[in-house]
């Protein structure tokens, strides 16, 4: 595993040339794109694998995010001196890309979980037990399930390391309810509890229930005027701390207004309750549309190097909600009364580092495609398990196999990113009756790109083809690239990679996001391949812009 996981990334770090690196926004821009003023506008992040920002400022501070870009719903195990994480991967295949620290700053990826997806992938839990892991998922009804499939089901994964091998997914034959979150009570027997304040009991092995689903706790409610989404109680988060089982929840909904989501806590001597309420609620919360961090909330707390504890959930950047909601980290202190605050504020400064040793954090986005990625780098859009092999890398070229009519139906060819600026670039050549291109895709209603079918350029805005005609030339092969500066998107193609023709149109993409479409995603960028035929795409290139 370790041999394989230094192999991809020096594959991947070397496939992006120091020339193209000096030139790549020269090149894409022409001239600089100013958009409106923002919070953080005098925020400098250091620049880390191809000049994407990171949060270790290499002073003993960091700057959040700690993962920039959609990775929502952390998940957080401390193991020994070893810190693991996973989040929500949705319609993603494959899923559950588990990311290691030591410090809970710096992340390096060490591969995908889950490799046969049964549904859309929904707030999980990372646990040890034992000399076992498990992961607990809830699997939503999938993209390609029958009309009238089960909302969501629970399942659980398990592997004797974090690097596996993980099983195939186990049904708990629990439905209807989302968000496990694991503890051992004090009785000694495995539980799970779920939204809206629901429990089950599990088996000694942690593979099957051993009763029935109960209610079990009542969420801390807010004031009726205060502005949320919606009350939504989810996301239960326990452990145990001296005397006292802590459960903290996420309530207030998940996007909508700024002001909503929020992280909620009580505290309990038996897991069998009752459960107080903890006065400082909520623990976490925008306070207003002028905060950085807006709808925060999903938090995990975990015992951080040296003692002190942390809080790790998402949130949105305010002003860039097409990013996702972006995994942050926030110290909290323990009270007298056996409470515990946040101490971050509104997480728009640094923060003191904990103080563990770093690991190589991030990866690179570029790919040469000579050694598969799916799973690290690239994910298949709601696409069902056994379609995994329309997807070939080898010799620099990756082959996808066409699918349905356009981008839309074409389950696309994704990867998450976090920088606010960016380039990304590829070669694409056709493969019989196909059509190919690049995107930036948010779901399969709305994106936008270009694409090619050998006799015109289509452009895609809005998540359709646009009445907007770029007059490209006839051509089986094309060079195109897609600057994301700041929201305002500009598309750029070329016939041998050395002449580029700016796109007639530019787009502002601001409102590609979740609260236009009611689904919990971001904008990122896509390959796609759709009709009979296959697209080869060759030296897929990504730099963040300054």
């Amino acid at each position: 595993m370790e041999s394989r996981r230094d192999a991809l990334r020096l594959a991947l770090a070397g496939s992006f040339a120091a020339s193209h690196v000096a030139t790549a926004r020269a090149e894409a821009t022409g001239s600089p794109v100013h958009g409106k003023p923002c919070l953080t506008s005098n925020m400098a992040w250091p620049r880390g694998v191809e000049g994407q920002r990171k949060a270790d400022l290499g002073n003993g501070t960091f700057l959040n995010p700690v993962l920039p870009g959609d990775y929502p719903d952390p998940s957080v195990l401390k193991d020994g001196d070893d810190y693991y994480m996973t989040h929500s991967s949705f319609d993603g295949a494959p899923g559950l890309l588990i990311w290691h620290s030591r410090d809970l700053v710096n992340w390096q990826p060490l591969g995908p979980a889950l490799n046969k997806p049964l549904g859309t992938v929904f707030a999980v839990d990372i646990v040890r037990h034992g000399d076992r892991y498990f992961i607990y998922i809830p699997f939503m009804r999938a993209p390609w399930s029958p009309p009238l499939a089960s909302f969501a089901n629970i399942y659980v994964i398990h592997a004797p390391a974090m690097t596996g091998p993980w099983s195939e997914p186990v049904d708990l034959g629990i439905g209807g309810l989302i968000d496990p979150g694991h503890v051992v009570g004090e009785d000694g027997h495995r539980y799970l509890f779920f939204n809206d304040g629901k429990r089950v009991r599990l088996t000694p092995d942690g593979l099957a229930t051993a009763g029935p689903v109960e209610t079990a706790y009542q969420a801390w409610h807010y004031p009726d005027d205060w502005i949320t989404e919606a009350w939504s109680p989810e996301g239960p988060k326990l452990f145990r701390r001296g005397d006292y089982f802590y459960l903290v929840n996420a309530v207030g909904g998940t996007s909508g207004p700024a002001t909503g989501h929020m992280v909620v806590a009580a505290r309990s001597r038996s897991i069998n309750g009752p459960w107080e309420t903890c006065p400082h609620n909520p623990i976490v919360r925008a306070r207003s549309q002028d905060d950085l961090w807006w709808s925060r909330g999903h938090a995990t707390c975990v015992e951080g190097p040296g003692g002190q504890w942390f809080m790790v959930y998402h949130g949105y950047e305010n002003g860039f909600q097409t990013l996702g909601r972006q995994t942050l980290l926030e110290p909290i202190e323990w009270t007298q009364d056996g409470w515990f605050r946040a101490t971050g504020g509104n997480l728009s400064k640094p923060l003191a580092k904990p103080s563990g040793p770093a690991v190589a954090h991030g990866m690179p986005h570029s790919d040469p495609f000579e050694h598969a990625a799916l799973g690290w780098l690239w994910t298949l859009y709601a696409s069902p398990p056994q379609q995994a092999g329309r997807v070939m890398v080898a010799n620099g070229c990756l082959t996808l196999d066409g699918k349905g009519t356009g981008p839309a139906d074409s389950s696309p060819l994704t990867q998450q990113v976090g920088d606010r600026a960016y380039a990304i670039e590829v070669e694409l050549e056709l493969i019989g009756d196909a059509q190919g291109g690049l995107l930036l895709f948010f779901d399969d209603r709305l994106f936008l790109g270009m694409g090619i079918d050998g006799k015109t350029m289509t452009t895609y805005r809005g998540g359709k083809p646009s009445y907007w005609h770029e007059p490209a030339p006839v051509s089986r092969t094309m060079h195109m690239r897609i600057t994301n500066d700041q929201q305002v998107v500009t598309f750029y193609y070329s016939v041998n990679g050395k002449a580029w023709t700016r796109h007639g149109v530019r787009s502002y993409v601001a409102g590609y996001n979740a609260n236009t479409l009611d689904n919990l995603l971001s904008l990122r960028p896509a390959l796609f391949a759709a009709g009979s035929g296959k697209v080869c795409f060759r030296g897929f290139r990504y730099r963040a812009l300054q």
